[in-house]
């Protein structure tokens, strides 16, 4: 039977591991392994990995049967955002009584324990650290742990009323969009709404009702947007889109549909229709000096939201001028 490595051990395997095939023409590494299809956990448990470190902290992923790539590059099934992480880091592969992970040459290295591994068999309770800041954590849990931890994480990251990301959440998932977007040279955008004379709609309808409109808006606004773009309540009445890979004419024309959308919607609370309309600033990275930061891209569409309020309210306005 094959050994596997385990913390600078060797333990016996149960399932003898696929072994690597090399391209005849160019010695490439195929990472399209065979899979072994036997069942590996009792029906009350699944496999899991949790992040312990970096921004998705909290988050929970169901390892699926057949495993999953952990790594930098959009086409892993675990994608993490860390430079330090190669595109293709890791991946976790079924066992007859679990999973293993093997490291797929990275440049920083993936470990479990204390020792940096090439492939070891994984025990619930396993840390595995892929670079220098990622750490998982991979255990078996039953279903309602797993739900615990899901809803855990939701209450973290999640604004209890509208189910927006909250400002918390945002504050880190900008700093480091704005980091990814400086070290790639790529487009960032934010956008910031208000909804116009919300107080009016509290002072005429009751707080209940101000509640059923700003729940209708993130649901409204988490429709037009892409899954990749982040949506998180910034204040009582303030919203930010945070958009990837979106120029300023880009971010604007979007501005406007939600705009527009707003208007439009109408929504049922107490047998009466409400209608609100929103104003928008709209910003980019790109327009900032090099040393600017987070913090001086939402100011800037702070700035800009100021200029719609003040300019009539339920416009847009992605420009400095008046």
């Amino acid at each position: 039977m094959p050994a596997i490595e385990r913390g600078g051990r060797f333990a016996t395997a149960t399932t003898r591991l696929p072994q690597p095939n090399l391209d005849p023409e160019s010695g490439a590494r195929d990472t399209e392994r065979k899979l072994v299809t036997v069942p590996r956990t009792s029906s009350a448990q699944r496999a899991t990995l949790t992040f312990l470190t970096g921004i998705d902290a909290g988050q929970v992923y169901a390892l699926p049967e057949q495993g999953c790539t952990v790594g930098r590059g959009t086409d892993c099934e675990i994608c993490v955002d860390d430079q330090a992480v190669s595109r293709r880091h890791a991946r976790i592969l079924p066992l007859k009584e679990g999973f293993f992970v093997e490291d797929l040459e990275s440049t920083n290295g993936t470990f479990v324990g204390e020792g940096r591994i090439h492939t070891t068999e994984l025990r619930s309770g396993d840390r595995i650290q892929v670079g220098p800041n990622i750490v998982l954590r991979y255990a078996l849990v039953d279903g309602t742990e797993e739900a615990l931890q899901r809803r855990l994480y939701e209450s973290s990251t999640r604004d209890a009323l509208t189910g927006a990301f909250n400002r918390a959440h945002l504050s880190e998932r900008l700093i480091a969009e704005t980091a990814h977007a400086r070290r790639h040279q790529a487009e960032l955008a934010l956008l910031m709404l208000d909804v116009d004379a919300f107080k009016r709609v509290n002072d005429e309808h009751g707080h209940l009702a101000g509640d059923a409109v700003l729940q209708a808006i993130a649901k409204l606004l988490g429709r037009m947007i892409r899954v990749e773009d982040v949506l998180a309540r910034y204040g009582g009445e303030e919203f930010v889109v945070l958009l990837r890979a979106t120029n300023l004419p880009g971010a604007a024309r979007l501005a406007e549909r939600l705009r527009e959308a707003v208007a439009k919607e109408r929504v049922v609370f107490d047998g009466r229709e409400l209608g609100v309309t929103v104003s928008i600033g709209v910003a980019t990275l790109t327009e900032l000096a090099a040393d600017k930061n987070a913090t001086d891209l939402l100011a800037l569409a702070d700035g800009r939201l100021y200029r719609a309020k003040v300019g009539g309210r339920d416009r847009v306005c992605a420009a400095d001028e008046a």
